[in-house]
């Protein structure tokens, strides 16, 4: 078994060496092991997949059962895991920095902090409030015994603020608070991408998986991208199949569906590698 420290060690490679690295998003043990089955260096956890994968919407999870979340897709591979930590639930730099810590403790690699409140009315922090949550997010980090790569969001393109602008004013701010990596969800353009980065100076994650979105691998390097994640696009699509088949049940009497499913043998295979 790999030592949590290894792991970091590992993840922070992935981010300085050459070339650009994909982490996709399980939202369950049994997703995380198919994934690393398939050769995946590193993975990070989605919100919105386990809220999904709960029966409920993004949001509603505490932290208690996040930090559990984080606990068993940490356990399920050998691969050093990010976590999504939304907005470090909480409001205030001092109590957000609390949370790192906490997260650590789970044997994560890393986390994310968002700038989205939360508040329908007024969805991102305000510049000074956010800056002061993402560098009391690295102090705290620092503050660790060993170390830990924190990622820094900037929400306004998943919350109705196409300002590409202040995105990359954000971000700037985010890298100067020392954010090991820089992240914008919501980018649909990459002259977009392109810009945000070639205007900073540290890693920058985009998130593929998007409707409609379909650049490459290969276009995103390109583009200065460093890490590709998918967020709950995995979740999204499996649900997706769940509906098509519970709707040709329903709508047509058949059971086609069952041709794309994956075979029973194939996954008994990869999940009977890791039984002790």
């Amino acid at each position: 078994m790999l030592s949590q420290a290894e792991k970091i060690a590992g993840f922070r490679a992935l981010h300085e060496e050459d070339g650009i690295f994909v982490i996709p998003n399980p939202w369950d043990a049994g997703t995380a092991r198919v994934l690393a089955s398939l050769g995946f260096k590193a993975l990070a956890t989605t919100s919105a997949g386990m809220a999904f994968s709960l029966g409920l919407p993004e949001g509603r999870i505490n932290l208690e059962n996040v930090l559990a979340h984080c606990r068993g897709i940490v356990s399920a591979t050998e691969l050093p895991v990010s976590a999504d930590m939304e907005n470090g639930f909480a409001d205030a730099p001092a109590d957000v920095a609390e949370i790192i810590p906490q997260a650590a403790a789970t044997g994560l690699a890393g986390c994310s902090i968002e700038d989205f409140s939360g508040d329908s009315d007024k969805p991102i922090y305000d510049f000074g409030l956010t800056v002061e949550r993402v560098a009391a997010a690295v102090e705290a980090a620092r503050a660790l015994p060993g170390d830990f790569i924190l990622t820094a969001r900037a929400e306004n393109f998943l919350h109705g603020r196409r300002d590409l602008d202040d995105t990359i004013r954000r971000l700037q701010a985010f890298e100067e608070a020392g954010a090991d990596v820089l992240y914008a969800p919501g980018l649909n353009r990459l002259d977009d991408i392109r810009s945000v980065c070639s205007s900073v100076g540290k890693p920058v994650n985009v998130v593929m998986g998007l409707p409609g979105v379909t650049f490459g691998i290969e276009d995103l390097a390109k583009a200065g991208a460093k890490r590709i994640s998918v967020g709950s696009a995995f979740s999204r699509l499996a649900f997706g199949a769940v509906l098509a088949a519970a709707r040709e049940i329903l709508d047509q009497g058949t059971f086609t569906f069952a041709k794309d499913a994956a075979g029973f043998a194939q996954l008994e295979d990869i999940f009977r590698t890791y039984e002790q």
